[in-house]
C-alpha cells in the first residue's frame, strides 16, 4: 500500500464504488417535502381557504358558471405560487451547489480534490490547517497537527493529535488549527459522531430575520381585521337581506381584498432571487437573510494583505545584520545570499502562501547549488505567537541539520540575544523598509542536537540574521472601491496582522481615511470594553492583530450601533467573521474553515464586489419596499370599494363579487413579484446613507405615504360610482365604469411607485423588459373582459360609451398622477 509520494496509495475507483453501494453517501438526508405536502401547505394558505368557501357556495346557490371561475382560480393561484416557490428552490439549489465544500484524497496515489459527499468508508483523507474534517477517521500520520472540536465537546481550546497515540481519532466537522494529516476514513454521513447527536448544519432551523418577523407581524394583523370584518359585514347584510348565502359572499368578497397574501410571497421570491443575481455577479450568499442585512451595512473591516493588495509578493530588499546594509536582491552579496536561504529553510518545503513563494523563488536565483532535494522536513513549529513566527528543522540522511526561523520582526527580536545598539540598528532598518510600504520579515537561526525539541519555538535560542523586505502593491481599482463606501456612507476599517508603518504607507498611497492614526492589538486589548467602544469611532487602522483583539473590535462596532461587514481568509479570522453581521471569505485564497463560518464568499477575491453586493442589497430592499407599498395602496381603493356601499347602503352595495377580486388578485400577484424584483438600481441610491437595521416598512412614516395614496384612489373610485348614480346609469354600467378607474389606477401606480424620487418620464427608461409585458397583459384581459360579451356577461359588465371610458381611464389616472408633483417638490428641495 505505500507505494505513493504519500506513504498511501488510497482506494482504486472500484473499491470506491464498492464503498459507496455499501455504506452510502457522506450526507445527513435531509426530509424534503414532496408534491402533495407543499399542495397542503399550498390550501392552507387564507387566501385559498376563502377561494374554496366561495367556490362552495356558488356550488350550493347554483351559481355554477362562477363556482367553475373559482375553482379555475384556485388552480391558476396555485400555479402562480408553485412558481414562485420553484423559482425560489431553483436560485437556493444553485448556490448550495457553489457553496458544497470539498476535500482531499489520497486515490490511486494520486492526491485529488472531490467533493466531501463523495468520501467513503476506507478513503485517505489529507487535512491541513483551515479546513475542516470531512468525516470521521483514524489517524496515520501527521505533522504537528492540532484540532479544534468544541463542536462536539464545547471545548475551545486545540487539541493535539499525533500518530503515536494509537487509535487517534478525527471527527467530522473539527476544525483544523494547524499542521497537517492523513486520517482514514472510518464513518460517513449519519454515522459519523456530529450526525449520530443531530448536529448536522442541515438540521439546524434557520430563523426568521426581523424584516421577516415584521412582515408576518402585519400579514397576521390584517388577516385577524379581515376576520372581524368579515363577520361584522356577514351580520349587517344578513339582518338587512336574511340571505345567508348572499351575505356570505359579500363578506368573503370584503375578506378577500383585505388580505394581502402577496407579501409573504414577494418577500421570499426577492431574497432567493436577489441571492441568485448576487451569485451570477461571483458573489455566493449562503444565507439568504444576508441579502436584507447588505443594504444596511454601516462599517465594513478589511484585511490588508490579498484584500487591498495585489497578494503577489516579490523579494526586493534585505537587511542582512552582518552587512548592516539595506540590499536590493537583485545586488545580493553572499550575506545577503545566505539571509535568503535560511528564510527559505524557515518557509515550508511545499510553499503556498505568497511570501514562502517568493523566498523559494529568490533562493532559485541567488544559489548555485540546490540544497532542497538533500534535505528533509523533521520538525516544525506552527505560527504562532504574539506577534506571530514560526520555525522548521530540517535534516539531511547523514544527519546535518539546518533551524531557520521568521516571523514578525518584533517576535524574531525578542527570541534573539542582541545589544542595545544592534537591536536599535535592526529597528531603524526595519522602520526604513517599513516605511516604503514593504512586508517586512525576520530571519533567525539555531542550532540544537539529539530530537528533544522543546515545546515552544521561543524556547530555543536564536541568532539574528536580518530582514526580508516584500513588495505586496496596492490593487489598481482599491481607491475607488473606499470611495464607493463612503459615499455610500459605510465607513472602512483597515484590521490586519502587519506592523503599522507598512500600513499606513499603503493607507496613504490609496488614500485611505485616518491613514496615519494606527492601534496595535496589544494597546487595544489592554482596554476596557467601553474604552474600545471609543477607541473605534476615531481609528480607522488597526495592526498587529490576533483573533481576541479583531473579536473585541467587532463587539465594539456592534455596541456602537453598526451593521458590520469583515472581510477574511485564515482559520483565526473565524470567530471575527462568525460575530459580524456579514462575514465576507474570500474564495480563492480563503481557508475552508474562513468560508464555512462566513454569509459570503467573494469567489475572485476582489473587494470591488462588496460595492456591488451592497448595492445589490439596497436595490433588493428599496424595490421590496416598492412592491409592498404598492400592494397596501391598491388594497385600499379595493377594500374601500367593497366596504363603502355595504355601509353606508348605497343603490348598488354589491358592486364587486368574489369574482372580480380574484382576479384584481391575480394581475397584483405578477406586478408585486415580477416587475418590482426586476427593477433596476436607482441612480443615487449608492450616494445614500445606509438605512438604519431597525427601520421597517411598517411604521407611521412609510405607511403614511402608501396609505395617502390608496385613499385618493378609492376618492376617484367612490366619484366615478357616484357619477354613474347621478346620471341614472345602471348597476352593471357603475360597476364597470368604478372596474376600469381600479385598473386604470393600478396601472399608472406601478409607473409611478417604480421611484419615490425621480419622474415617471425617467423611470420609463428604466431597463426593465417585463413591466410592458405585464401591462400590456393586463390591458389585454382588461379588454377581452369589457368588449368580449361571454366575459362580460360573465362578470357582469356593461359595453361602455367613448365618454364614460374617457371620465373612468382620466379618473383613474389623476387619482395616482398627482404623486409626480410630490415627487417634483422632493426633487426641488434636495
Amino acid at each position: 500500500m505505500a507505494t505513493s509520494e504519500y506513504g498511501f496509495d488510497g482506494l482504486t475507483e472500484d473499491q470506491v464504488r464498492e464503498a459507496r453501494v455499501q455504506f452510502g453517501r457522506n450526507e445527513v438526508l435531509k426530509k424534503e417535502s414532496g408534491f402533495f405536502s407543499r399542495l397542503l401547505d399550498l390550501l392552507k394558505e387564507p387566501m385559498l381557504v376563502l377561494l374554496l368557501v366561495a367556490a362552495l357556495l356558488y356550488f350550493i346557490s347554483g351559481e355554477y358558471g362562477d363556482g367553475i371561475f373559482m375553482l379555475s382560480a384556485i388552480v391558476l393561484v396555485s400555479g402562480i405560487s408553485f412558481y414562485q416557490e420553484s423559482r425560489s428552490k431553483n436560485a437556493l439549489a444553485a448556490l448550495r451547489n457553489l457553496t458544497q465544500p470539498t476535500c482531499q484524497v489520497i486515490r490511486g496515489g494520486k492526491r485529488i480534490e472531490i467533493m466531501r459527499e463523495e468520501i467513503v468508508v476506507g478513503d485517505f483523507m489529507m487535512v491541513e490547517e483551515g479546513t475542516s474534517i470531512p468525516a470521521d477517521g483514524l489517524l496515520l500520520q501527521s505533522n504537528d497537527f492540532s484540532v479544534n472540536e468544541s463542536i462536539l465537546t464545547g471545548e475551545s481550546l486545540p487539541v493535539n493529535k499525533s500518530k503515536s497515540e494509537e487509535g487517534t481519532q478525527v471527527f467530522q466537522g473539527t476544525a483544523v488549527v494547524g499542521g497537517l494529516a492523513i486520517c482514514q476514513v472510518t464513518a460517513i454521513g449519519e454515522k459519523t459522531a456530529l450526525g449520530k447527536i443531530g448536529k448536522s448544519i442541515e438540521t439546524i432551523v434557520e430563523e426568521k430575520t426581523p424584516l421577516q418577523l415584521q412582515i408576518n407581524n402585519f400579514v397576521k394583523k390584517m388577516a385577524l381585521a379581515g376576520i372581524l370584518i368579515f363577520f361584522l359585514v356577514w351580520g349587517i347584510n344578513y339582518f338587512n337581506t336574511w340571505d345567508v348565502l348572499g351575505s356570505l359572499l359579500q363578506a368573503l368578497t370584503l375578506a378577500m381584498s383585505i388580505l394581502p397574501e402577496e407579501i409573504p410571497v414577494a418577500f421570499a421570491t426577492f431574497m432567493a432571487l436577489g441571492a441568485w443575481r448576487l451569485m451570477k455577479l461571483g458573489i455566493i450568499v449562503k444565507q439568504t437573510k444576508t441579502v436584507e442585512t447588505l443594504g444596511s451595512a454601516t462599517v465594513i473591516c478589511v484585511d490588508k494583505t490579498g484584500t487591498i493588495t495585489e497578494n503577489s509578493m516579490s523579494l526586493v530588499k534585505v537587511y542582512a545584520h552582518a552587512s548592516k546594509k539595506i540590499i536590493a536582491t537583485e545586488n545580493a552579496g553572499e550575506e545577503e545570499k545566505k539571509l535568503i536561504e535560511f528564510a527559505m529553510w524557515a518557509s515550508e518545503p511545499i510553499a503556498f502562501d505568497p511570501m514562502e513563494k517568493a523566498l523559494h523563488d529568490a533562493y532559485s536565483t541567488t544559489t548555485t547549488t540546490d540544497k532542497r532535494p538533500d534535505y528533509t522536513l523533521v520538525h516544525e513549529y506552527p505560527l504562532s505567537g504574539k506577534p506571530p513566527m514560526m520555525t522548521h528543522v530540517f535534516e539531511t540522511s547523514s544527519g546535518d541539520r539546518i533551524i531557520a526561523a521568521k516571523g514578525a520582526p518584533e517576535a524574531i527580536i525578542a527570541v534573539c540575544q542582541l545589544s542595545t545598539n544592534e537591536e536599535k540598528e535592526v529597528i531603524e532598518a526595519f522602520r526604513n523598509l517599513a516605511k516604503e510600504g514593504f512586508r517586512v520579515l525576520a530571519v533567525a537561526t539555531t542550532e540544537l542536537r539529539g530530537s528533544n525539541f522543546p515545546t515552544e519555538q521561543q524556547q530555543l535560542p536564536f541568532s539574528f540574521k536580518g530582514l526580508v523586505a516584500f513588495h505586496d502593491p496596492p490593487k489598481k481599482n482599491i481607491s475607488a472601491v473606499f470611495d464607493t463606501f463612503y459615499k455610500a456612507g459605510i465607513e472602512v476599517k483597515i484590521i490586519t496582522g502587519d506592523n503599522a508603518a507598512t500600513t499606513s504607507s499603503i493607507a496613504n498611497q490609496i488614500h485611505f481615511k485616518g491613514a496615519n492614526k494606527t492601534m496595535s492589538g496589544d494597546e487595544l486589548i489592554s482596554l476596557t470594553d467601553i474604552e474600545i467602544q471609543e477607541k473605534v469611532k476615531e481609528v480607522n487602522i488597526f495592526t498587529r492583530m490576533f483573533p481576541e483583539a479583531k473579536l473585541r473590535i467587532l463587539n465594539a462596532l456592534k455596541a456602537n450601533g453598526h451593521i458590520v461587514a469583515m472581510t477574511g481568509d485564515g482559520v483565526n479570522d473565524g470567530p471575527a467573521l462568525k460575530a459580524a453581521h456579514i462575514g465576507i471569505a474570500m474564495g480563492k485564497r480563503g481557508s475552508e474553515i474562513a468560508k464555512e463560518v462566513s454569509s459570503l464568499i467573494l469567489t475572485d477575491d476582489d473587494l470591488a464586489k462588496m460595492t456591488e453586493a451592497v448595492a445589490m442589497g439596497r436595490r433588493i430592499y428599496t424595490n421590496l419596499k416598492k412592491a409592498i407599498q404598492y400592494i397596501i395602496s391598491i388594497h385600499i381603493p379595493i377594500i374601500l370599494t367593497v366596504l363603502i356601499p355595504l355601509l353606508l347602503g348605497w343603490i348598488y352595495p354589491s358592486i364587486f363579487s368574489p369574482v372580480h377580486v380574484i382576479f384584481l388578485e391575480l394581475i397584483m400577484g405578477p406586478t408585486c413579484s415580477i416587475i418590482y424584483e426586476n427593477e433596476p438600481m436607482e441612480d443615487n441610491l449608492m450616494n445614500q446613507k445606509p438605512r438604519l437595521a431597525s427601520a421597517t416598512f411598517f411604521n407611521w412614516k412609510e405607511l403614511s405615504v402608501s396609505i395617502l395614496q390608496g385613499l385618493i384612489i378609492a376618492a376617484g373610485i367612490v366619484f366615478i360610482y357616484q357619477y354613474a348614480i347621478q346620471d341614472g346609469y345602471s348597476e352593471s354600467t357603475t360597476r364597470t365604469m368604478v372596474f376600469l378607474t381600479l385598473i386604470t389606477a393600478n396601472i399608472f401606480l406601478t409607473l409611478v411607485n417604480r421611484s419615490f424620487y425621480y419622474s415617471l418620464f425617467t423611470t420609463l427608461r428604466y431597463k426593465n423588459n417585463l413591466i410592458g409585458l405585464v401591462i400590456i397583459l393586463t390591458i389585454l384581459l382588461t379588454a377581452s373582459l369589457l368588449f368580449i360579451p361571454a366575459f362580460a356577461r360573465f362578470f357582469e359588465f356593461e359595453k361602455m360609451s367613448l365618454a364614460q371610458l374617457g371620465i373612468s381611464i382620466l379618473v383613474g389616472t389623476l387619482s395616482v398622477i398627482w404623486f409626480e408633483g410630490v415627487k417634483l417638490f422632493k426633487r426641488l428641495a434636495a
